[in-house]
């Protein structure tokens, strides 16, 4: 079983997938958002390809710890996620400059700013999930 972890916005959903040890996180693909119901069949399908018991979705806080509107967007989505998934657990993970730390990594890396607009959602979602992962007990 692996663990996703989803960067939820307006246009586009970033996705990432554990690895089976749940050690690491890997980046999937950007859905491009066209319809809530087009959304979560995509998320359906990769829920099932990559074996999901557990999402980790990024909630957007304000820098003060309180949710604004975005985060209650982000958590209407994630309830209707649970309700579609009702086998998968959901989890919010603090996502607060996730997408900041992913567009700093990109640019390290000398990637280029056309570059980085298509994978920065994908990458936020790695910087999420991976924040998760680091953040479990390990035995």
């Amino acid at each position: 079983m692996r663990i996703l972890g989803l960067d939820v916005g307006d246009k586009t959903i970033g996705v990432a997938a554990s690895d089976l040890m749940l050690l690491t996180a890997q980046g999937v693909e950007v859905i491009r958002r066209t319809s809530l119901e087009r959304d979560f069949v995509r998320l359906g399908e990769i829920i099932c390809q990559y074996d999901v018991n557990t999402v980790v979705v990024g909630l957007p806080k304000n820098m003060n710890g309180s949710i604004g509107p975005r985060g209650e967007y982000t958590q209407q989505f994630a309830e209707e996620l649970k309700t579609r998934f009702s086998h998968i657990a959901i989890k919010f993970w603090d996502e607060r400059l996730s997408t900041v730390a992913a567009e700093k990594s990109l640019i390290a890396a000398d990637v280029s700013r056309t570059k980085r607009r298509k994978v920065i959602d994908k990458m936020a979602a790695v910087f999420i999930l991976q924040g998760y992962l680091d953040s479990l007990p390990r035995h």
